[in-house]
């Protein structure tokens, strides 16, 4: 196994999660968000993840369709919540988030958020090391999408 792919999702999952029930409203959210200076908050129904809102949402979901703030989070939600556990690897992360085409995906371990990975996570793994690490995990990236 090549060094890059031994790296674990819990090595580079930010733990800074925030989340909110699923009652509250829009402007909550992105009140609680910006006050945590992050893209996205984790949205529970009876303190169990169910679903997100990101950035991204509020720009699709939200501004575009002229969505009112007042309007509860379980409506503009994105659910199903995608979660990766902690102990899964890096690549397994980066494949969900290609294959759903997603920016971050939620780290759960037993029933509670305990991170994010999000393409920038995954970015600065790569460019960690030398130029010589660099071109390795590309040519690694670039072999995996020709066997696909």
């Amino acid at each position: 196994m090549e060094e890059e792919e031994g790296h674990l999702v819990s090595d580079i999952m930010n733990k800074k999660v925030i989340s909110i029930d699923e009652a509250k409203t829009i402007k909550n959210a992105a009140n609680m968000m910006n006050e945590a200076r992050i893209g996205s908050i984790i949205i529970t129904k009876d303190d169990t993840p169910v679903g997100i809102l990101t950035e991204r949402d509020f720009v699709t979901k939200i501004a575009a369709k002229e969505i009112p703030l007042s309007t509860p989070l379980s409506e503009v939600m994105t659910k199903p919540l995608l979660v990766v556990g902690p102990n899964q690897t890096v690549w397994e992360a980066a494949e969900i988030m290609k294959n759903m085409e997603i920016h971050r995906v939620a780290v759960q371990e037993g029933n509670k958020i305990i991170g994010m990975v999000t393409t920038t996570d995954l970015v600065k793994i790569i460019s960690i090391g030398s130029d010589s690490n660099l071109h390795r995990v590309a040519d690694l990236i670039f072999s995996r999408q020709q066997k696909q």
